[in-house]
């Protein structure tokens, strides 16, 4: 059973790859243009190791603790690995994500941001980082307005850039089945990077989309998409 699950990621990441070929063309994008984060979640690190044996390169990590685990059984492949960190960060987790992770993705307060910058050690690369903002104004997720996001971008662009850079927005809409419904909180997002690059920001990462509608989130430019059911199974 294991070997057959194992088996079944190479397969799936062909097929996601596929589709995310086949989203590049029809919306006029190089399909290099989009980075596909396969969401390790949950999963062991033997899922990961197969993930990477068929060419995977970033992965994304929800829960601190999980993670680091997990990044200690796979220390071997560690300069083949990129990890980026995407779910909610408490303040009292940051030091171990700051020292771990080359990327996070769920930056919603400017605490947590300059915790990160604090505690990113000085002989790493930049923290890279995306505010998350919380396009369908869901009571249940994480995120900053959208009204408040040129406030919060401002502020954390302004970190120590040797520590920490800004690259750009995040987000998790709420689910749609229609591709027209999910464009638009996707579009909503562009907008918003759209703008802030109008007031000089230089951003280049829209980090939208997941296994049921990264069409829709590549159609409105997404440069990384987030899968994970769709290449590691069911959780």
């Amino acid at each position: 059973m294991v070997r057959a699950i194992m088996g079944s990621i190479e397969v799936n990441l062909q097929q996601v790859s596929a589709r995310i070929r086949a989203a590049c063309l029809a919306a006029g994008r190089d399909e290099r243009s989009v980075t596909l984060m396969a969401v390790s979640k949950t999963f062991p690190p033997d899922a990961v190791r197969t993930a990477h044996a068929a060419g995977q390169v970033t992965f994304g990590e929800n829960y601190v603790q999980e993670a680091l685990a997990k990044m200690e059984a796979l220390v071997d492949l560690r300069p083949r690995l990129a990890w980026h960190f995407i779910g909610p960060l408490q303040s009292n987790k940051t030091r171990p994500v700051a020292e771990a992770f080359d990327w996070v993705h769920g930056i919603d307060r400017l605490k947590i941001a300059q915790r990160l910058a604090e505690q990113r050690p000085a002989w790493l690369p930049p923290l890279q980082v995306c505010l998350q903002v919380n396009v369908s104004g869901e009571a249940s997720k994480s995120g900053v307005a959208p009204a408040d996001v040129p406030a919060l971008a401002r502020d954390v662009a302004a970190l120590p850039p040797e520590r920490l850079r800004l690259r750009g927005l995040m987000s998790i809409p709420e689910p749609a089945d229609d591709p027209h419904t999910q464009r638009a909180p996707h579009r909503m997002l562009r907008e918003l990077l759209d703008a802030l690059n109008r007031e000089g920001r230089d951003l280049d990462t829209l980090s939208m989309g997941m296994s049921a509608d990264l069409e829709a989130a590549i159609a409105e430019g997404a440069t990384i998409v987030r899968v994970g059911t769709a290449i590691f199974g069911s959780r």
